[in-house]
């Protein structure tokens, strides 16, 4: 009977190490995969904000955003898009790395918002950028992810920053509010257009972030836009105090937003 529990749990050992050693192997192919996903990908990715001669500096920066469908189709979310400014001093704008390492400026000719999913497309002027492939399937818990954007909104220099994550949960994005006083119009509007998951990643965004891509580490196709602003009632988490969670709107929004 001894002899029979020891091979039992000698068995439980192997099986112990065999899968430890095949986790740390897929773990390393994934990293082995991030370099030149961040290589591929960083050209599609863009700074979003406005343009004003009198302004200073001239291009005020509000999130970020990525080439999608012809390269000339910019997905970002709509909290970043700015009120009209009805004296036209201000343009909203697109910024990209030029031939030269300089960021240069593309007009933004006509923008497509959906509110409740908080997603914005903006169409651009101009040569296209390289579109960056859409997956329409939500991505299951547990897979690793790479998300990019341009965080603590310039503070340090634009420059292109991804973070490694993971996809630890999806939640509905219309979260039961504990008592009727605590909704607002943003609430009530998401429960009435109908409810949708989120991911909720276990990564820190940081403002700047808002409306960057997650990308599948495996397969290189977005999977996600971050997103800060959904589940928290209020702006993104404060610098000072990053909670280390942050959440990401499905690509499976953005095709519906692109239409046909």
């Amino acid at each position: 009977m001894r002899k029979h529990r020891g091979l039992e749990f000698l068995g439980f050992v192997v099986f112990g190490c065999l899968l430890a050693l095949i986790t740390a192997q897929v773990r390393a192919a994934n990293f082995e995969n991030i370099p030149e996903l961040i290589r591929r990908v960083k050209p599609s990715v863009v700074l979003v904000g406005t343009y004003g001669e009198l302004d200073s500096p001239r291009f005020t920066f509000r999130g970020t955003g990525f080439a999608v469908a012809d390269g000339r189709r910019i997905v970002t979310n709509a909290h970043v898009i700015p009120d009209t400014d009805s004296s036209g001093a201000r343009v909203l704008v697109i910024r990209i790395k030029g031939e030269s390492g300089d960021w240069v400026s593309r007009k933004v000719e006509h923008v497509s918002l959906d509110r409740p999913s908080d997603l914005a497309v903006m169409d651009i002027a101009g040569a296209p950028l390289n579109p960056l492939p859409l997956k329409a399937v939500v991505v299951p818990e547990g897979t690793a992810v790479v998300f990019m954007g341009f965080p603590i909104a310039g503070a340090l220099g634009f420059s292109h920053v991804a973070h490694r994550a993971m996809v630890s949960a999806l939640t509905p994005v219309a979260l039961p509010a504990p008592t009727g006083s605590s909704l607002n119009a943003r609430n009530i509007s998401q429960i009435r257009s109908g409810t949708f998951n989120i991911m909720q990643l276990d990564g820190t965004a940081y403002p700047g972030n808002s409306g960057g891509p997650v990308f599948d580490i495996e397969t290189g196709e977005v999977v996600g836009v971050i997103n800060m602003v959904l589940l928290k009632g209020t702006k993104e988490s404060v610098l000072s105090h990053p909670s280390g969670i942050s959440y990401a709107i499905p690509a499976a929004a953005v095709i519906r937003l692109l239409g046909p």
